[in-house]
């Protein structure tokens, strides 16, 4: 009966044939040393498999005779695990983060969107730029070109296009890469990502004793809890008719 998912105890990893599993009749065998012993029947090679106390291996199906290797199970699939974590370390995950434009987009959020670029850019990440027409803007396209060709030119420090932009649709869309590292304008955040500290204590000090003019004014002195107060002002009024009212 075979089950329509897959069972939780089995791995995600390439599957290997080991010992009494193999189907070949005739294999290719590898040794300890990883020297070839050449082609040996499967009954041979458990056998020398067993005298070995190891395992054997399938880890070429595929070839004629299929290659096989007499090696610890447990120790071949630690080494593999390895290989493929190591592997997958210096792969790059492509991101594409997408800006959008406006034909009628004003200085200042154009400015915006250039740092936003900028940003995506300098973390080695693609930048894709689209911009919409609306209702009649279609009639005016060369606009929106001259909005992305501006958009392009301040962001060239920090990245290229990967083509001219295109006009599908109701949009212009660009895509644009990283420049690589050693030709790409320093970014305007800085590695450790502080962009004004402050300075410390002692040179605070000595700026202000190289500079008396910059010399913060003195506190002002606190008035003593025990001071006396104007009674006329207890009431909250200068002239209270009723200061020298007894009640009895």
């Amino acid at each position: 009966m075979s089950r329509p998912f897959p069972s939780r105890f089995s791995s995600s990893g390439p599957h290997f044939r080991v010992n009494g599993k193999i189907r070949a009749r005739e294999i290719r065998v590898i040794g300890l040393d990883g020297n070839q012993l050449g082609v040996l029947s499967l009954a041979e090679a458990l056998t020398l498999a067993r005298s070995n106390r190891v395992d054997l291996v399938e880890i070429a199906p595929n070839a004629s005779p299929p290659v096989c290797r007499l090696v610890d199970y447990g120790k071949f699939r630690y080494e593999q695990a390895k290989r493929d974590k190591e592997s997958k370390k210096h792969q790059h995950a492509t991101r594409v983060k997408e800006v959008q434009l406006s034909p009628k987009i004003d200085p200042h959020d154009l400015a915006i969107k250039v740092e936003h670029a900028v940003g995506f850019l300098s973390e080695d990440m693609k930048v894709k730029a689209t911009l919409r027409f609306r209702g009649r803007e279609m009639a005016h396209t060369d606009v929106g070109f001259q909005v992305v060709r501006q958009f392009l030119a301040q962001i060239s420090p920090y990245g290229h296009p990967d083509f001219e932009p295109k006009l599908l649709g109701r949009g212009i869309n660009v895509m644009v890469s990283p420049l690589p590292r050693n030709k790409r304008a320093k970014g305007p955040i800085p590695a450790d990502g502080v962009e004004n500290p402050m300075p410390p204590l002692e040179t605070a000090s000595a700026e202000a004793e190289d500079h008396p003019e910059h010399t913060p004014p003195p506190p002002r002195p606190q008035v003593p809890p025990n001071r006396p107060t104007d009674p006329r002002r207890q009431s909250g009024f200068v002239n209270n008719p009723f200061a020298q009212l007894e009640i009895k």
